[in-house]
């Protein structure tokens, strides 16, 4: 246990390069090779990280001055998935949730239950944290074993369902994304995409950064984008000139460089891939395997990142709406591109859909969030986490509001049969669409590649 904790310490640009250069090498790949492409991609989340920073510290502050200029007076601080995830590692179920994790994509893999082989073990803390909450919620260690064995399955499957979202929108052929967030809240998009495609002129409406470009030349790229909106949520937050400039200016250098360095995540990560592919197919004649990794990888797309961007005012806006809610969003204003991924591949790049999906997203994960607060206090004092003065409790929007975590909450501790009704019987909806909508898109992609053969 001591071993695997010193490895969760080492954090993801440390440990996903170790765990790649380890598979690299079973699957064949010379060390040379392995240990090129393992420190490739930790350069890459490195760069992740520098630049999630760039907008944590900056926008973090903004967001806060935009709550108080818009009178939101909301009494616990969202503290994101950079405080939520320690908590969850030091919780008495992380390290078994991570062998748990990997026993059920093993087991599921050997039945064909799934083709997601998930290198993504950083983000086991998901399905860890889901765990955790049953645990508290319950007093039961087994049920929260059960809970991170529900968790994962879902989160395999859901990889495997959005396949066609990742290889065609976002070109990234043999990559899934089992992911706690990107994959949890991709379903919801797939009823609205539904249905704005039968509504009369709106199914028409086409918002990307590429069409803002054809119509406004220099003015619709993605630095100038990212520069106008770092400059509005400046202005949101009544920063003076200087300040707000210096944001418009921190949000274009965003724009220009998360997709930089998510190329070198790429370029260390396809050799890998192609040789993980070849080595499965030999073992499993006739069949093709995806490997599950970190949806960093799709913030390397200029709409995501231009959503991310939009939401920041937008979902302190919705913090206002939300019925009994509680939370200010913080700490997960920056990584909002990870809430919205899937509803960007879904919509095929329509900022406007986005806006319409992601807008019930974060609707949902706040109002589920509030719900959570309880648990995750628990949770936080557990850990052993030193609260500001004044703070007694606190909350999240990554896991702590997500639909799966809560679902079973209230399955194994009904306190809010309401609550229950009213998140699970929709998401069971979506996930049941998002099966269908898998199904469509695979069909969709045969038939085209039997008219090129044809042709």
């Amino acid at each position: 246990m001591s071993f695997i904790k010193f490895i969760l310490d080492l954090g993801p640009s440390v440990m996903l390069p170790i765990v790649i250069i380890i598979l690299a090498l079973i699957i064949g790949q010379k060390p040379g090779k392995a240990i090129r492409s393992g420190i490739m991609i930790g350069i890459g989340f490195v760069g992740i990280s520098l630049v999630i920073g760039l907008m944590l510290n900056n926008l973090g502050p903004a967001a806060e001055a935009m709550a108080k200029n818009f009178g939101v007076q909301l009494s616990v601080i969202d503290i994101g998935w950079p405080g939520s995830s320690p908590m969850t590692w030091a919780s008495n179920i992380a390290t078994i949730a991570i062998p748990v994790a990997i026993g059920v994509n093993v087991i599921m893999l050997v039945l064909g239950l799934t083709r997601v082989v998930n290198v993504d073990i950083w983000n086991i803390w998901h399905m860890a944290f889901t765990g955790a909450f049953l645990n508290i919620a319950t007093g039961s260690f087994t049920i929260g074993i059960i809970g991170v064995i529900i968790h994962a399955a879902l989160a395999y499957k859901l990889g495997d369902w959005f396949v066609p979202v990742i290889e065609d929108y976002y070109e990234l052929d043999g990559i899934a994304i089992p992911h706690g967030s990107t994959a949890m809240l991709g379903p919801i998009a797939v009823p609205i995409e539904w249905l704005l495609n039968r509504i009369p002129v709106i199914k028409d409406i086409t918002i990307t950064s590429n069409t803002i470009e054809e119509k406004f030349g220099v003015l619709g790229e993605p630095m100038i984008i990212g520069a106008i909106l770092g400059i509005i949520i400046g202005a949101l937050a009544r920063y003076d000139v200087k300040t707000t400039l210096q944001l418009g200016m921190q949000m274009a250098a965003v724009m220009v460089l998360m997709p930089k360095v998510v190329k070198c995540i790429m370029e260390g990560l396809m050799p890998v891939s192609e040789a993980a592919k070849v080595f499965l197919e030999k073992k499993f004649t006739g069949k093709k395997f995806y490997i599950g990794l970190d949806p960093a990888l799709l913030l390397g797309d200029s709409q995501v990142v231009a959503a991310s961007l939009l939401f920041v005012p937008l979902t302190i806006l919705i913090a206002m709406i939300v019925p009994g809610n509680k939370v200010l969003p913080f700490g997960d204003l920056a990584t909002i591109g990870f809430f919205v991924a899937m509803a960007v591949g879904i919509h095929k790049g329509n900022l406007f859909r986005t806006l319409i999906s992601g807008s019930v997203i974060m609707f949902t994960t706040l109002w589920i969030s509030t719900q959570q607060i309880p648990f995750h206090t628990i949770l936080a004092k557990n850990a052993g986490t030193k609260l500001a003065a004044g703070v007694t409790q606190v909350a999240s929007m990554d896991q702590g509001g997500s639909p799966i975590t809560y679902i079973l909450t209230q399955i194994f501790h009904l306190t809010n049969l309401p609550g229950l009704l009213i998140i699970g019987i929709p998401y069971i909806a979506c996930l049941v669409c998002t099966v269908i909508y898998s199904k469509n898109r695979k069909i969709e992609k045969d038939r085209r590649i039997e008219k090129n053969i044809e042709a």
